[in-house]
């Protein structure tokens, strides 16, 4: 099973990194990291970067395909090489998932046309913009197309794909072994819990990178 993780500049970490750890313990799993050409792409925090191991035209099928998203939109709304490789790949995959603000790519390659789908809570509208359906969950299935919210929620996309690939039992044993129990210390994880004040100063931190207008 081929498993095909897009790299661009500025990417973040951890949408990428949580699911690799889970999906790269599944049976006969191997985790391929692509970018428009062969170097080592730096994520958001300019002092980690993953290589990429093979340039988009080396590519030319996957079983699942994963993005993973960006706090710079334009990373992904206005990325040629990036949305063509999806357009590319999505008709041989089995699943096309993403996490956070990589569901923007795939809705500006017009896989979540009419398509039910989440994103940063932060980044909806583009979304909507984009042709997608927003849907306000953790973790969105709809037909081969697995969407994951925020940041941290590639980890329970994942475990939610692991199970549809192995089984829960499988799924289950994977949570296991991450010890994936989250006990957060404070009850502020989405804009509902949070309140309105303290998303109205979290949206506008974020607004210069999430201003950037999408490319259809």
């Amino acid at each position: 099973m081929k498993i095909v993780i897009p790299l661009y500049d500025n990417f973040t970490a951890l949408d990428v990194i949580g699911p690799y750890e889970v999906l790269g313990k599944l049976p006969g799993a191997r985790t391929v990291f692509a970018g428009a050409e062969r170097r080592v792409y730096k994520s958001d925090t300019p002092t980690l970067g993953i290589a990429a191991e093979m340039a988009f035209a080396e590519i030319d099928s996957a079983d699942v395909l994963l993005v993973g998203g960006t706090g710079h939109i334009a990373q992904v709304t206005a990325n040629p090489p990036l949305i063509e490789f999806v357009k590319r790949i999505h008709p041989t995959t089995t699943w096309t998932t993403s996490v956070c603000t990589g569901a923007l790519a795939l809705a500006a390659a017009g896989v979540l046309d009419g398509v039910e789908a989440v994103t940063h809570w932060g980044a909806m509208d583009v979304l909507g913009r984009l042709g997608a359906i927003p849907v306000h969950e953790r973790v969105v299935v709809r037909g081969k197309i697995v969407t994951g919210a925020g940041v941290s929620a590639g980890i329970d996309m994942a475990l939610t794909l692991a199970a549809k690939i192995a089984g829960e039992a499988f799924a289950r044993a994977l949570q296991l072994a991450l010890e994936y129990d989250p006990q957060p210390p404070f009850d502020a994880g989405s804009p509902a819990k949070a309140g309105p004040e303290l998303v109205k100063i979290v949206a506008e931190l974020m607004a210069p990178a999430m201003a950037a207008p999408p490319t259809p």
